[in-house]
């Protein structure tokens, strides 16, 4: 969808990933196989380009480094560095005097008691690194679980969080020039299904208070980390009505895809126009919208309906070419746009579950 977008702006787009074929790479002009932490080959890559973005956050700091010493790299490794450790993504937003869940860091199963005692139970225990989508995780209803939840990670450095009894999830999709220029989405409302972001809408149908504290914590976190480029911003919304950041995405995100057919300038331009110092666009939402994301599962037992789900009006397919479809796998996405959120997101569900022909 990145590379589609530069297209669209004319710009040239070279592609390097472990594999071939891959969904960059088949509408891509050159497309190079090398494993991210082969750095002459990172190095070659970055010479024949002007400048560098990620598909995701989980990139080496050396593979950073080494294109940017012959590219543009936005956002910067630093930011990636910060970003993919949710040790060092949770410090830097508690130093910074951010919104964020209470934690504490395990390096020992003495570690993980002491911050269970502290934070007290349920709590979560999350990997430290290349966690994503609810793996490497576990939930500790009592002290009990302990020594269960450290095997569940392997003894690696970790996370513990308390538990946050939330009244809903929402993200916020931001934008950020190399001249500080700002530009962000309407919050997006997310319900996730098997630790899998399941259905996004736009607007969120939550209090204007909460829409403009978000979209102002988002605006700090980009200019605290100094972003180029596109990231969101994750957080729950406890039922006390106070906003706390989980995650961040230095990139564009899928709470975000609604924004392709929804919006005059989707977050995947604002990318590019990030990255190559273009002037931003307008974010604003056009119309109501949803997004249903599309997993393998759906493939179980062969080839999705695609006429029946667009069979509905106002329902866009997206899928991603991706060329095996597994449980849990994200391989496309339905958008819908309709008079409210509500039924946008009724919309898209209803197409979805068309494509295995049920009602």
């Amino acid at each position: 969808m990145f590379a589609i977008a530069a297209r669209r702006l004319g710009y040239r787009v070279h592609v390097l990933a472990p594999d071939d074929d891959t969904p960059t790479g088949q509408v891509a002009d050159v497309e190079i196989r090398a494993a991210y932490d082969d750095l002459d080959a990172v190095a070659r890559f970055a010479r024949g380009v002007a400048a560098v973005t990620f598909e995701f956050e989980n990139v080496p700091a050396a593979t950073a480094e080494a294109a940017t010493r012959h590219a543009l790299v936005r956002p910067a490794g630093a930011v990636l560095h910060t970003t993919q450790n949710r040790l060092r993504e949770k410090s830097f937003l508690q130093a910074a005097g951010l919104p964020v869940t209470p934690f504490a860091a395990v390096r020992s199963r003495a570690d993980l008691d002491r911050a269970a005692a502290e934070l007290g139970c349920p709590a979560v225990l999350k990997t430290a690194a290349w966690g994503y989508n609810g793996r490497g995780q576990f939930r500790l209803e009592s002290s009990a679980d302990a020594a269960a939840a450290w095997n569940a990670v392997a003894g690696t450095e970790s996370v513990l969080e308390a538990f946050v009894d939330f009244e809903c999830e929402l993200s916020v999709v931001a934008v950020r020039g190399a001249n500080g220029d700002y530009r962000d989405y309407d919050p997006v409302r997310n319900s996730h299904r098997n630790h899998i972001l399941d259905i996004s809408m736009a607007p969120t149908g939550l209090a204007p208070r909460v829409e403009q504290e978000a979209r102002a914590i988002a605006r700090a976190v980009l200019e605290q980390l100094d972003v180029v480029g596109v990231l969101c911003v994750e957080f729950f919304l406890t039922r006390g009505g106070e906003l706390l950041i989980n995650e961040l995405a230095p990139r564009p995100h899928n709470s975000g895809h609604l924004t392709i057919d929804a919006c005059s300038c989707c977050q995947f331009q604002h990318q590019v126009r990030a990255v190559c110092g273009l002037p931003l666009g307008d974010p604003s939402l056009l119309r109501p919208a949803a997004m249903a994301n599309l997993l393998g599962d759906l493939w179980a037992e062969g080839e999705p309906d695609w006429a029946a789900a667009l069979s509905y009006p106002q329902v866009n397919l997206h899928l991603y070419g991706k060329l095996a479809a597994r449980a849990g796998r994200k391989m496309g996405h339905l958008t819908s746009l309709a008079e409210s959120e509500a039924a946008a997101a009724e919309r898209a569900a209803s197409a979805r579950s068309a494509l295995c022909g049920r009602p």
